[in-house]
């Protein structure tokens, strides 16, 4: 019998590994693989982030975002954070496509543009399939109401967390929500606009065990009504809104509570002695950046199963008051393992009540104004410790000898001198000494008797002496002193350290060669940062001996030599090399590199490429994500694009710019090999011919540059289809005719483009241009021959910040938008526009300032980081968007001001001139108090220069001249102290100037110029005498007419001729004898010149023979 049952469990146990490893080798259920195909075209069509749920891959539990049960290999996890195209525009959901997967537990919607469900589609249709789905989140949506919630949930009755964070409600349909999810158990609506009424919206979900309201606009008011009815509430987050200390007393009802955020508020800590008594289980509190005091102590001390407390960013001080009650909670909190008291203003004071906190593990002192005249004492289970910021001397360093459990300390800007060492700390296993002033070396020799150190950063300090101690250490793995004042001999010395992996120093600035030992012995290291230390001469050969380097950084030096003939070949687990900014010779074809299998990303910027030898092979082992080889030509090449690129076929990034490759066409084979790239810089590159579009998209490109080439033709029409998510369009400085394709209207991912500086030339209509909807925010169509009327819908761009049309051939009237929040800090403001050079004429233009906030874009660096130790090449956001240098010309005073990079950022321009506007200009106008330069010069206008000006604050520029403006020029004009440049001259303005100080001292005579009424300082004409008016000069600006009306001028001057004529015909019919005089004087003329002729013929004749 023993043996039967033995028997029958041994068959169940086989039969359950069977059934295991059925589960693993056949993959996920036939019905959700074909569902989940089914999800992918509609989310991301042109497979930029499912690239691996593909038709031939049977096993969709190893696709991006899917996790299965092991042992039925169903769907149990599907993860779609940020997986749709966004420019797909809004997603309305039908939620059926989760039909197939009926264990699913958890669903990620996040960050996929949601905006509701489809009638009846909603995930009320999951109800009676999905039981077993308990995470839904839907964070980072454009959820704008609360009804387009309630349109997706009626159902999911098994639903126990759901994140609504970070979209766009008010809270108002959560009444209805919470009679649907009796379970639900974690609500996250942070960051979203709900107010207090919030409150009574929610009391119906009774199984809610955390609730997270930070970053919305509650005060705390009706919270009492939620806790009588939230009893099981363990978390509840209230951080960033604006509570203040009447929150306390309606938190006494959640008895249950054990996590408290009310970070980011406006609590003193008034009446929090109350709330102590209630909440005997509250565990975490954090009452950081308020307005907390000393007194906040006393009231803290009824919290005793507290084990986090944060009052960081308060206005603690540590007085004498206070210090007898931090003493009494260091007493009571007899739980708490991590307080946290930075950025606030600390004495020593407190430093012996400290060891009151006898199960401290983790303590952060650091940004207060600690001396350390009290030693540190006691915390015996004390593993992080933060004093960094402070300014404690080495008197503190003696008495952390006896925290044996630390393990992480933060030691960074204080006052050490380096004449204390560090002692006793045996399981020290991460230290920071970051801009310290190592005067002696004791300090820093006494790290390598420290068993258990494995990273020590001692950036930007200064090492006087640099002793040997350290190399002792058998357990340091990283060393970080970039920015520091090293001893020449550091690389020399530091071989010993055989167990390093990690060596940073950069901008170190050796100022010396490389030496050829010491740091060449380091066997185990895998990452070395030396850019930007001024090294010269060539590369050592023991460079070679770096067997295990993943990472080499030597950018920003002055190497040279032939980089074939350096070891780097030798580097077989090299991923990252930049040698960029040195004096390199690069072989074109990347020769040395060529069995570097493991490479992934070359820079070799601002060096010099060279031909290669013959014998090099052509096809290197490596397939690269990044190369990077800028203005690395100073002469013609004649050999064109570096030959191992015709072998790569995962490149995502390519910089070629600023070389001379004579000859090339445009190098469509880089998209056809690399299906992955994102960004593409060929700019003056020496590049003919037409622009020749790969066959098939390249769905990840972004960016392309290739401005400054001699490109010719039309942009093809099908350029959105083959490159769908493209960002940034540069073209400019080329050849190109025809017009803007059709399709760029459509293009809702676009966001910076530049065609300036061709011959493009047609009629721009509504498609020719992103709408209203689109991203663009800088779009440059400068010097084309473009004609007709602009779109109405182009200065309605919702986020436009540079239009530069300037130099074309625009006609009529500007739309009467024009130039809506220019200036001012609003959702659809323009930093920059630049209308001149055109034909543009309007009657009246007005102005509708909106005064909402808005954030810029920021402009990333071209690469942040190749990932360091935990570089992955398989990432597909592995590169951050890539920095667009700008370059805006402004016209004032005559002169041509051009403006590059991040401080397009702060100002705001207007260039208006060189058109035909007439009328007014606008009082609304002075209400652009952001405005930095407003160029109206040369047009018509005509009427009073508006007094409102004087509210531009931050006007540096402003250019009014060549108009006909008339009156006085306002005198609170001079409370513009930042004026720089001011131009009125040629109007015809009367009065007196404005009085001569602050900036308006500084402007001479030709500001004023060309109005003979106008009288004062700086000009000559006395306001007490009359001047005769003077001539004015005419307009000088390219292309226009002038002050003179040519049209009118010709008619004018035609009716005069035909007038004279005619006087003169009239005159000779009525008097004869003027009529015989007349007759006499033209025969004489005749027989003049009769003569004349036949006396000349002769004498020509007599010459030739």
């Amino acid at each position: 019998m023993m043996m039967k049952k033995m028997g029958a469990w041994m068959l169940l146990a086989l039969l359950t590994l069977v059934g295991d490893w059925c589960g693993r080798c056949y993959g996920c259920l036939e019905e959700e693989r074909i569902g989940l195909l089914e999800i992918k075209p509609l989310i991301d069509p042109n497979s930029i982030y499912m690239r691996d749920w593909v038709e031939y891959s049977s096993n969709c539990c190893e696709w991006y975002g899917i996790k299965c049960d092991n042992t039925t290999g169903r769907v149990i996890r599907l993860s779609l954070w940020d997986a749709r195209d966004q420019s797909l525009g809004d997603w309305v959901l039908n939620a059926s496509l989760f039909l197939p997967f009926k264990e699913l537990q958890s669903l990620d919607l996040g960050y996929n543009g949601l905006v509701g469900c489809s009638e009846n589609q909603g995930f009320e249709v999951l109800s009676s399939k999905l039981r077993k789905l308990e995470v839904l989140d839907l964070s980072e949506n454009r959820f704008n109401d609360d009804k387009s919630i309630l349109s997706c949930f009626n159902g999911l009755s098994a639903l126990k967390s759901l994140d609504l964070s970070d979209n766009q409600l008010t809270g108002s349909g959560l009444k209805v929500l919470s009679s649907r999810l009796k379970k639900l158990e974690n609500l996250d609506l942070s960051w979203n606009q709900c107010n207090d009424s919030i409150f009574s919206s929610i009391t119906g979900f009774s199984s809610l065990k955390s609730l997270v309201l930070s970053a919305n606009q509650l005060t705390g008011s009706g919270l009492k009504v939620l806790s009588s009815r939230l009893q099981k509430l363990e978390n509840l987050h209230l951080s960033r809104n604006q509570c203040n200390d009447s929150i306390f007393s309606s938190i006494t009802g959640f008895s249950s509570l054990k996590s408290l955020d009310l970070s980011y508020n406006e609590v003193t800590g008034s009446g929090l002695k109350v709330l102590s008594s209630k909440l005997k289980k509250l565990e975490n509190l954090d009452l950081s950046d308020n307005q907390c005091n000393d007194s906040i102590f006393s009231s803290l001390s009824g919290f005793s199963s507290l084990k986090y407390l944060n009052l960081s960013q308060n206005q603690l001080t540590g007085s004498s008051t206070g210090i007898n009650s931090f003493q009494v909670l260091a007493s009571a909190l007899r739980n708490l393992e991590e307080l946290r008291l930075s950025y606030n203003k600390l004495n020593d004071n407190i430093l012996s009540f400290l060891s009151g906190f006898s199960t401290l593990k983790s303590l952060d002192l650091s940004d207060n104004m600690f001396t350390g005249s009290t030693g540190l004492n006691g915390l015996r289970n004390l593993e992080e410790l933060y004093l960094g910021s402070n300014k404690f001397n080495n008197n503190i360093l003696s008495s952390l000898s006896g925290f044996s459990t630390l393990k992480y300390l933060d030691l960074s800007n204080n006052s050490f001198t380096g004449s204390t060492g560090l002692n006793g700390l045996r399981n020290l296993e991460t230290l920071y000494l970051g801009n310290t002033d190592f005067k002696e070396s004791i300090l820093i020799e006494s790290l390598g008797a420290l068993p258990s150190l494995k990273t020590l950063d001692a950036s930007y300090s200064n090492f006087t002496h640099f002793g040997k101690g350290l190399c002792n250490s058998s357990s340091l793995e990283e060393v970080f002193l970039d920015d520091s004042s090293l001893p020449a001999s550091f690389l020399r010395n530091i071989g010993p350290l055989s167990t390093l992996k990690v060596l940073s120093l950069a901008g170190v600035d050796f100022n010396s060669t490389l030496p050829a030992q010491g740091w060449c012995e380091l066997k185990n290291l895998e990452e070395l940062y030396l850019l930007g230390n001024n090294l010269k001469g060539v590369l050592p050969p023991c460079l070679g001996n770096l067997s295990f380097l993943q990472i080499l950084e030597l950018s920003h030096n002055q190497l040279e030599g032939n980089i074939a003939f350096s070891h780097l070949s030798h580097l077989t687990q090299l991923e990252y090399l930049s040698v960029s900014n040195n004096y390199f010779q690069v072989p074109i074809t990347s020769g040395s590199f060529m069995n570097l299998s493991n490479l992934k990303f070359i820079a070799c910027d601002n060096n010099e490429l060279i031909a290669a030898p013959s014998f090099q092979p052509s096809a290197p082992k490596f397939q690269l994500l990044f190369f990077s080889a800028s203005n690395c030509t100073p002469k013609p090449l004649e050999a064109g694009f570096t030959n191992f690129l015709h072998s790569q076929y995962d490149l995502m990034f390519v910089d070629l710019s600023h070389n001379k490759f004579v000859g090339e066409p445009f190098p469509s084979w880089l998209f056809e090999n690399n299906r992955k790239l994102n960004r593409l810089y060929l700019r003056d590159t020496s590049i003919t011919g037409p622009l020749q579009l790969p066959q098939h998209p390249t769905p990840y490109l972004q960016t392309v540059d290739i401005s400054g080439n001699t490109i010719h033709g039309q942009i093809a029409r099908n350029i959105c289809s083959i490159f769908p998510r493209l960002k940034n369009f540069l073209m400019a400085n080329n050849s190109l005719t025809g017009c803007i394709p059709r399709c760029f209207g459509n293009m809702s991912s676009l966001e910076y483009l530049d065609l300036s500086n061709n011959h493009m030339s047609c009629e721009l209509l509504e498609h020719n241009l992103p709408t209203v909807g689109s991203s663009l925010w800088f779009l440059k169509l400068s010097n084309n021959n473009f004609s007709g009327r602009l779109p109405p819908s182009v200065f309605n761009m919702t986020y436009l910040l540079y239009l530069l049309l300037d130099g074309n051939k625009f006609v009529g009237e500007v739309p009467g938008m024009l130039p809506r929040g220019i200036g001012n800090s609003s959702k659809s403001q323009l930093d920059g526009i630049d209308l001149s050079r055109n034909h543009f004429e309007d009657e009246k233009t007005s102005v509708e300032p909106d005064r909402a906030s808005r954030d810029y874009w920021s402009e990333g660096e071209i690469l942040s980081s190749i990932g360091g130790r935990g570089f992955s090449p398989h990432d597909t956001k592995l590169w951050p968007e890539i920095s667009v240098k700008i370059a805006v010309e402004l016209t004032a005073k005559k002169n041509f001001y051009t403006y590059e990079g991040g401080i397009l950022r702060y100002m705001s321009a207007l260039d208006l001139s060189c058109n035909r506007f007439t009328g007014e200009i606008p009082t609304e106008w002075g209400n652009l108090s952001g405005i930095y330069s407003l160029n109206l010069s040369q047009n018509n206008l005509t009427g009073l220069i508006p007094s409102s000006f004087s509210n531009l604050k931050h006007i540096e520029s402003l250019d009014l001249s060549h108009n006909n403006l008339n009156g006085r020029i306002p005198a609170q004009l001079v409370e513009l102290t930042f004026l720089a440049v001011f131009n009125v001259s040629y109007n015809n303005l009367s009065g007196r100037t404005p009085e001569m100080k602050n900036q308006f001292g500084t402007f001479d005579e030709s500001s004023y110029k060309g109005n003979p009424l106008l009288c004062g300082p700086p000009l000559q004409n006395s306001c007490d005498k009359t001047e005769s008016p003077s001539a004015r000069v005419p307009n000088d600006c390219n292309g226009d007419g002038g002050f003179i009306d040519m049209y009118s001028f010709y008619a004018s001057f035609g009716v005069c001729y035909i007038i004279a004529v005619l006087t003169i015909a009239a005159v000779l019919c009525i008097n004869p004898h003027w009529r015989r005089r007349w007759f006499y004087f033209i025969e004489e003329c005749i027989d003049t010149c009769f003569c004349f002729l036949a006396i000349n013929f002769r004498k020509l004749s007599r010459f030739r023979r």
